[in-house]
């Protein structure tokens, strides 16, 4: 621990001038207190590849924050404090055991982009619901069953599903203000769970389902299926 302690330290130096703390595979198996020594002026803060398990009840103190990584560690929750972080943009929770996300996200009004693949969640978080600046949602390899109807109200322009159990998608996703791109690969949906409105009605330009309970080529007798392409192929041409 001795050198992992000196080693710290001298990260703690350079924080100190740059707002930016790289602590990761270091072995560490909590939260390192010292890092209150920065808690002013600490912007970006990666602890990814650790062996952390629990995050400290005051994480909200750091209240400077943008960017913090933490993906590839041993957490099983998110203290609520967290939510306090209001100038957070963007939050990588990835690899972990988390089973579920604080209601205090609703608060988190400047974060862009969360990433929660590769975790435990059963449930879609709905306090990630009505955040204006959200733009990319990563629920990727979880253990989410459905979407629920309160999706209407996510503002994300890209939501990542892939790799879950979801049989069931509700109709009010087609009322996403902003989502372009929808994943959906590798679940467990059949081709009648595929809300018509989610073809016809959204705004949803690149749609995702190989790996599903039927042959996305089935997808193209689907109603609104055409509107869907229109779509898909205006974007594609802009791109192109």
């Amino acid at each position: 621990m001795g050198n992992q302690a000196g080693s710290l330290k001298k990260h703690l130096e350079t924080a100190e001038k740059t707002g930016a703390l790289n602590f990761t595979d270091k072995g560490l198996e909590k939260f390192p207190p010292d890092l209150v020594k920065v808690v002013g002026n600490l912007r970006n803060l990666d602890l990814s590849s650790n062996k952390i398990g629990s995050l400290p009840h005051n994480i909200g103190a750091f209240k400077m924050l943008k960017n913090l990584t933490l993906s590839k560690n041993k957490l099983t929750s998110i203290p609520e404090d967290l939510g306090k972080l209001s100038k957070l943009e963007n939050l990588n929770l990835s690899f972990n055991l988390i089973q579920s996300v604080p209601s205090s996200f609703q608060q988190l009004k400047h974060l862009k982009e969360i990433t929660l693949s590769h975790n435990q969640l059963t449930s879609f978080p709905l306090s990630l619901l009505n955040l204006k600046q959200l733009a990319i949602v990563d629920l990727s390899y979880n253990r989410l069953t459905s979407v629920p109807g309160e999706v209407g109200q996510l503002e994300a322009t890209e939501l990542v599903l892939n790799c879950n159990q979801i049989s069931s998608l509700a109709s009010d996703i087609s009322k996403c203000p902003r989502l372009k791109t929808l994943r959906l690969e590798e679940n467990c949906l059949a081709l009648d769970s595929i809300p018509t409105s989610l073809l016809a009605e959204s705004g949803v330009s690149l749609l995702a389902l190989e790996g599903n309970l039927f042959d996305v080529k089935k997808l193209d007798d689907a109603a609104g299926f055409d509107k869907y392409m229109e779509r898909y192929t205006a974007v594609k041409r802009k791109l192109d």
